[in-house]
C-alpha cells in the first residue's frame, strides 16, 4: 500500500502527461489546418488562373471573330451573287440572307453593325453583291435600292386564313410555277428539315407532329411578297417562313410559360382565325377551346371538318362530322395533327391572351356573323335554333 504522498505524485504525473497529450493534439490540428489552407489557396489560385486563361482565350476568339466579320469575306473575289431581299425584311433577316448567300461571314455581326451605325431604310429588291464588298458598301447599296431600281415582277398577296391549297392557287396565278410544283415542295422532307435547322424555335414542334398533311401548314405567314424573275419556289417559301419567325419571335417565351408548343398555338390560332371575325370574339373563342381541352372534350370545330374534307363550303352536315380523318376534331380529342390554315398575328395573340370565361359552346349568326356563347349544352341548343336553324 502506497503512502498518500506517493499517490499524490502519481496523480500529478498523470496530470502532466494529459496536458502534454492535449498540447500535442492541438498542435497537430493547427498544422493540419495550415496544410489544408495552403492546399485551398493553391487550388483557388490554379482555378483562377485557368478561368483567366480560358476567359482570355474566349475573349480573344470573340474579338477575332467580330473583327474578321467586319471585314470583306473575300477581298480577292470577283464573283457577283444575286440576292433577293423580300419586302418587310428586318436588318436581322437581311443579315441571315447575306450570310446564307456567302456574301458576309456573320449575319449577327451585320445586324449589330447596322444598329451601331444607325443604318435603316433598307429597300427590298434584287441585288448583285460580292464577297469582296465591305459592310459599309453593302449597307449603302441596300439603302440605294436593288439592281437598276429593279421592281418586283409580281406581288403575291396571301390573305389571312388561306391554307396551303389556296396559297398554291395564288402562286400558280401570279408566277410561272404550277400549283403541283408548290404542293410537291410542301411534301419535301429535305426542304422542311433545312428550314427546321434554320428556325428551330419555330419548327421543332412541327417536326415532332404526326399524321400531318403538310408540315408547313400554318407557317406561311399571310402577307404580300415580292416575286422576281428567276426566284425559286424554295426562296419564295423561305421568305414566308422567315416572316412567320419574325412575327412569332416576341412570343416564344410566352408560349413556353404557358406550357404550350408553337404547333399547338398555331393550330388553335388557325381555328380562331376562321371561327371569329372581331378580336373580341376571337379571344373568347380561344378561351372556349381551352375550356374544352381542360375538360377533355373534343374541340368540335367545323373548320377542322372542312380541312379534313378538303372542301370550302358554308355548312357542315352531321354526316360530314363522321369523316374518317385525324383532322376531324369532332371525333378526335386534343389539338389534332396541326394547323388548318395560316393565321394572322391577331389570331395568334387571341390564343396567347384569351378572354377568361366559363363557356364551352359558341355559335355564329349566319346573317350577321355575331357570335353567341353558352356555358351549357341546353343554352347552346337555344342559340343554335335561333341563330342558325331558323335562318
Amino acid at each position: 500500500m502506497k503512502k498518500p504522498k506517493d499517490n499524490l505524485e502519481e496523480i500529478n504525473d498523470n496530470h502532466l502527461i494529459s496536458e502534454d497529450d492535449g498540447d500535442t493534439s492541438k498542435n497537430d490540428k493547427r498544422l493540419l489546418r495550415k496544410k489544408e489552407d495552403k492546399i485551398v489557396r493553391k487550388i483557388t489560385l490554379t482555378v483562377l488562373v485557368i478561368v483567366l486563361v480560358v476567359g482570355g482565350i474566349l475573349t480573344f476568339n470573340i474579338y477575332r471573330y467580330v473583327s474578321t466579320s467586319l471585314q470583306p469575306l473575300d477581298t480577292k473575289s470577283k464573283q457577283k451573287i444575286e440576292v433577293v431581299i423580300p419586302t418587310g425584311s428586318s436588318n436581322k433577316s437581311i443579315g441571315e440572307i447575306l450570310e446564307e448567300k456567302k456574301i458576309i461571314k456573320s449575319g449577327t455581326v451585320f445586324n449589330y453593325y447596322t444598329k451601331f451605325n444607325n443604318l435603316t431604310g433598307f429597300q427590298a429588291g434584287t441585288y448583285d453583291f460580292s464577297p469582296s464588298m465591305t459592310l459599309e458598301e453593302i449597307g449603302k447599296a441596300l439603302k440605294d435600292g436593288g439592281v437598276s431600281g429593279q421592281q418586283a415582277d409580281a406581288k403575291l398577296t396571301i390573305p389571312e386564313g388561306y391554307d396551303i391549297d389556296q396559297i398554291g392557287d395564288v402562286i400558280a396565278e401570279k408566277t410561272a410555277y404550277k400549283k403541283t410544283d408548290f404542293l410537291t415542295l410542301m411534301s419535301n422532307q429535305e426542304f422542311f428539315d433545312s428550314l427546321v435547322e434554320k428556325y428551330p424555335d419555330l419548327l421543332d414542334s412541327a417536326k415532332e407532329a404526326t399524321d400531318v398533311r403538310y408540315r408547313l401548314e400554318g407557317y406561311l405567314f399571310p402577307a404580300t411578297y415580292d416575286f422576281y424573275a428567276g426566284m425559286t419556289l424554295e426562296e419564295l417559301v423561305t421568305n414566308m417562313v422567315t416572316k412567320t419567325n419574325e412575327v412569332l419571335s416576341p412570343y416564344y417565351e410566352t408560349i413556353k410559360q404557358k406550357n404550350l408548343t408553337v404547333q399547338e398555338v398555331m393550330t388553335l390560332a388557325s381555328l380562331v382565325e376562321k371561327e371569329g371575325v372581331t378580336d373580341s370574339d376571337r379571344r373568347k373563342i380561344a378561351q372556349v377551346f381551352f375550356n374544352r381541352l381542360d375538360a377533355g372534350m373534343p374541340l368540335q370545330s367545323d373548320i377542322s371538318i372542312l380541312y379534313a374534307l378538303g372542301e370550302h363550303k358554308e355548312l357542315v352536315t352531321i354526316e360530314d362530322t363522321k369523316t374518317d380523318s385525324p383532322y376531324n376534331l369532332y371525333v378526335n380529342p386534343g389539338f389534332g395533327p396541326g394547323p388548318f390554315d395560316n393565321p394572322s398575328e391577331q389570331a395568334i395573340q387571341a390564343v396567347l391572351n384569351p378572354d377568361s370565361n366559363k363557356d364551352y359552346y359558341f355559335v355564329a349568326d349566319i346573317k350577321t356573323g355575331k357570335v353567341y356563347f353558352a356555358e351549357t349544352y341546353e343554352e347552346h341548343l337555344v342559340n343554335q335554333a335561333k341563330y342558325v336553324d331558323n335562318q
